[in-house]
């Protein structure tokens, strides 16, 4: 057996002896798989929970939608709207802490409406690492993180969701549109659509790995190899260009570092 499979074998242990759980599902690599294990140990005894805000892409909430109803998994679903805390749209240091306390606030409520015993995230080891302020709110609120617990990295689960034959097992990380802008940029619905539809445009292009940074009326695309690949052609670079000058930018950059997780934690 090997180091992944006993972490699993004892996940699937941990998850018996809860014998309730309602899952925080955003549709990703780690999400996708806690939830699946979950159901497959506690079938009808697990729910997942998505909560929607300006923040989450359609394209993701529609995946996490398709994905439950296939599996023959109950999902909920909840409105959550950081926007309106106080100081939050001022984008402190500590936005990730307000927001992540204000979703599963609503999911805690959802769990206790459907006598669901425990809730439970996504967050595996690699989490501990980076500024991760969110993890504090999750401790608070007595949210588990069974990944975590049983020492789950990111490669490890990508390898037991292929063997699952999970469609997510080599899914591109996602982190929610409010990472784009640098800590004390305002956030607002405005700012939120425009580094939607200038991600979303970069993806039916063709890019996988890609995140559009909000720097003013300065778009900083940060990318792959493969990314990095098409932007090497002309054609390319003056259509995204006209795209997101009608978004709203008035100048494009392409980071020469490419695509990289906590890139507006670099200044902190």
């Amino acid at each position: 057996m090997t180091a992944a499979e006993e972490k699993y074998r004892r996940l699937k242990t941990s998850l018996k002896e809860m014998g309730s759980a309602a899952v925080a599902f955003s549709g990703g690599v780690d999400s996708t798989f806690l939830l699946k294990v979950a159901h497959d140990v506690l079938g009808d005894n697990v729910i997942a929970v998505t909560a929607h805000s300006y923040s989450f892409p359609k394209r993701e909430s529609e995946e996490c939608s398709a994905f439950c109803k296939k599996e023959n998994i109950t999902h909920i679903t909840c409105d959550t709207e950081e926007l309106d805390i106080e100081g939050f749209s001022e984008n402190p240091v500590n936005r990730c802490y307000l927001c992540k306390r204000e979703i599963f606030t609503k999911i805690l409520a959802v769990a206790k409406e459907y006598d669901t015993a425990n809730v439970l995230d996504g967050s595996n080891a690699d989490d501990v690492g980076d500024y991760r302020p969110g993890r504090q709110a999750v401790a608070e609120l007595g949210v588990r993180s069974p990944l975590c617990d049983v020492g789950l990295n990111k490669q490890e689960i990508r390898e037991l969701s292929k063997g699952l034959g999970l469609p997510t097992w080599n899914k591109q990380p996602f982190a929610c549109l409010y990472t784009r802008f640098p800590y004390g940029t305002k956030i607002d619905k405005q700012r939120l659509e425009m580094v939607d539809r200038a991600e979303q445009f970069l993806i039916e292009m063709g890019f996988s790995q890609v995140r559009v940074r909000y720097h003013s009326d300065l778009a900083r695309i940060e990318t792959d190899a493969e990314g990095f690949k098409l932007m090497s052609v002309e054609a390319n670079r003056r259509k995204i260009h006209a795209k997101f000058k009608d978004i709203g930018f008035t100048y494009v950059s392409l980071d020469v570092l490419g695509y990289r997780t906590g890139s507006m934690n670099e200044n902190l």
